[in-house]
């Protein structure tokens, strides 16, 4: 990204408003705790990466004007605010990953001078997004041997760098291949009900010059069936220790149609997005998102006034159905349970 999502700038939280994308670039600042906390929970700032950054971010400006003489007073400030942002978002575990980070963090230099803490946790913070920045690239990298010269890959909803900070997750393999002359191009599911395939990954995708098609989801089969379909590679915003996946509402979809095509289903994510305390996907939490995001979107009516709305912004993708996963530290393939865990000591 030639501009960072989300930084920390001028003591305040900088970030891409890409709820007005493609149509509008506009960044906003984020005053205050609750401003971050609205972002995130308004998908101003989403991706699971850039939400765990936010949430780091959004951490330290809650205590950046603390009061607090000690560390008993600032530890309990703290956990007020990291709690408050923890209830944003209730799928993309980066969240509670980085949130959880600030605190061990805190916890680990309690003897130190409230004003140094406080410097402390902006450091981590900041050490936060530099990690991620090298994990973009080594995704990129690893997920390079799984393609070929002139391969066409499909992808669902948005994990390019304004999900991240840098180059993101599913994308970065994109945009590593392109840039190392691989001619790749993309088919791009639109991603009802909010778009973020045909407003945010097909604006990347050409600011960047690889080639892109834009379809709606219900075009995926046929795309496949046609053999226009070399990969399928998506993010993810929870995985668990099985392997099932955690991503935009249909991605299951896309990847039971690429079994049945017998085309690969790849899964592009860090291994913060690993949550290996939750044996399968039917433990990962949901999000429901409000039903005037599917009636009316953008502002505009679809649907009858009064129709009742089932919207969940998350599926679970089994295990059964995902080729390999893409890590920073490597690409993992069954059986995931092992080799999951491998990753994750590494």
């Amino acid at each position: 990204m030639p501009t960072p999502t989300i930084e920390w700038l001028d003591g305040r939280v900088h970030l891409i408003d890409q709820t007005l994308l493609p149509n509008e670039f506009k960044q906003i600042y984020c005053d205050d705790v609750k401003s971050v906390w609205e972002a995130i929970k308004s998908l101003r700032v989403r991706g699971a990466p850039a939400i765990g950054i936010a949430g780091a971010l959004g951490a330290v400006l809650g205590i950046w004007k603390s009061s607090a003489t000690d560390y008993t007073d600032f530890a309990v400030e703290l956990k007020k605010v990291t709690d408050y942002l923890a209830t944003s978002r209730p799928t993309a575990v980066n969240l509670f990953w980085a949130l959880n980070r600030i605190k061990e963090t805190a916890a680990k230099h309690r003897d130190l001078e409230i004003a140094k803490l406080k410097q402390v946790l902006l450091d981590e913070a900041l050490q936060i997004i530099e990690e991620d920045r090298a994990m973009c690239r080594a995704i990129g990298q690893h997920g390079l041997e799984l393609l070929h010269s002139n391969d066409t890959i499909l992808t669902h909803c948005n994990a390019g760098g304004l999900a991240t900070a840098d180059y993101g997750t599913a994308l970065a393999v994109i945009f590593t291949a392109h840039k190392a002359g691989k001619n790749i191009s993309v088919y791009a599911d639109e991603t009802r009900p909010l778009l973020q395939g045909a407003r945010l990954t097909t604006w990347e995708l050409m600011q960047a010059g690889i080639d892109v098609t834009l379809i709606c989801d219900n075009m995926a089969a046929q795309v496949m069936k046609e053999g226009k379909i070399q990969h399928v590679i998506v993010g993810a915003d929870r995985i668990a220790a099985n392997g099932d996946t955690a991503n935009k509402i249909g991605t299951y979809n896309v990847a039971i149609l690429a079994k049945e095509h017998g085309i690969p289903f790849y899964v592009a994510a860090p291994t913060s997005t690993l949550d290996l305390s939750l044996e399968t996907g039917e433990l990962i939490p949901i999000e429901q998102r409000g039903p005037e995001e599917v009636t009316e979107g953008f502002g505009n009516r679809t649907a009858p006034a009064g129709v009742k709305v089932y919207s969940p912004a998350f599926d679970v993708t089994p295990a059964r159905l995902v080729s390999a996963i893409i890590t920073e530290q490597g690409i993992a393939c069954p059986p995931y349970e092992i080799n999951l865990k491998e990753l994750m000591a590494s």
